[in-house]
């Protein structure tokens, strides 16, 4: 069954889905799916392609796995659903953003308003098993998204990359236009959030940067 996005993303990535590791991959996650609990949710796996199509995207938010807790992962870096408890990493997020642009802390997790902005929210890794982090690393995800960041990469458009921890800064060789802002510091993690996040800033200088380049501005404001 092809994969379809729903945007110009379909047309970039068909490539990508006819590959033999990608084949490799599809074939690895339909046994997942049917032996184990696996998330997201098999129709959210793409989520964050189809909310931020490919000429919309303007800042890329690189996570690594899905949340592997249930109800988490919805298809959307460092998101969960409304209702759902909002996890420390994506707490000490909405502590800097109220810190850097004087915003209220958010009811809820839910980042959908960011992703229909043109806030790619990528993960490394599209899927991973119920309680076990890492669990579906190096089974293809990474060559898979990995293209997704060169093609990024290659728009003349300039975008906004934000490298939260080591795994993220370890793509970021991948970035090769030199027009595009990339903005590193330590992940959001409780382990290290005091260490540099807290106090980065990053998401007034992804605004000043898109404002500089004739772009519209994100509303970080998370919507009710």
């Amino acid at each position: 069954m092809a994969v379809v996005l729903g945007n110009d993303w379909d047309e970039l990535l068909a490539p990508e889905f006819d590959c033999e590791y990608y084949q490799n991959l599809r074939r690895f996650l339909i046994e997942e799916y049917r032996n184990h609990t696996v998330y997201p949710d098999m129709y959210e796996i793409f989520t964050a392609l189809k909310r931020s199509s490919y000429a919309k995207t303007k800042v890329v938010l690189l996570g690594q796995d899905p949340y592997h807790g249930p109800g988490q992962a919805h298809g959307l870096a460092f998101s969960v659903k409304k209702g759902v408890p909002k996890p420390p990493s994506l707490q000490n997020i909405f502590k800097e953003l109220a810190s850097d642009l004087k915003l209220p802390i958010p009811e809820h997790g839910c980042l959908e308003s960011w992703a229909d902005q043109g806030v790619l929210l990528l993960n490394t890794t599209l899927t991973v098993r119920q309680g076990q982090a890492g669990s579906h690393q190096r089974r293809g995800w990474e060559q898979f998204t990995d293209a997704v960041l060169r093609h990024l990469s290659a728009k003349e458009t300039p975008l906004v990359f934000l490298l939260w921890g080591r795994h993220a800064q370890s793509k970021d060789s991948l970035i090769k236009g030199k027009h595009h802002l990339v903005l590193k510091t330590v992940h959001p993690s409780p382990l290290s959030a005091h260490r540099g996040f807290f106090g980065c800033a990053h998401f007034s200088k992804a605004n000043q940067f898109l404002q500089a380049s004739g772009q519209e501005p994100v509303d970080w404001q998370v919507s009710v």
